[in-house]
């Protein structure tokens, strides 16, 4: 018997039972963190979860792909609109983030 492990929601996909994104599980797997360590990162997935997800995504790679570079694609035209709506903030975060990445040198 097939068990579901990820389930389509709103234009997105996932995990069943869970408030965790495939996208979430598909980035850290081709980041190369292991099943055990994105399972160690959302402690309300199970080992079993993990692996569902990463096989979901093996035997639906190019849809799954197309699907997260629409994502990007969507992500990085709100991002442009935000920061053409108030460049100061984007420079203030900017700056922040250069101020903090000095500090940990």
């Amino acid at each position: 018997m097939k068990k579901p492990y990820i389930e389509k929601r709103k234009e997105g996909y996932w995990i069943v039972g869970s408030r965790v994104s495939l996208d979430s599980v598909v980035y850290a797997f081709l980041e190369g963190q292991s099943a055990e360590s994105i399972a160690q990162a959302f402690p309300v997935l199970s080992l079993e979860q993990v692996y569902g997800a990463i096989a979901y995504y093996l035997a639906n790679k190019k849809n799954i792909d197309a699907y997260l570079k629409n994502q990007r694609a969507d992500y990085e035209a709100k991002l442009k609109t935000a920061q053409q709506a108030d460049p100061g903030f984007y420079l203030k975060l900017a700056d922040a983030r250069r101020k903090r990445k000095a500090e940990l040198i």
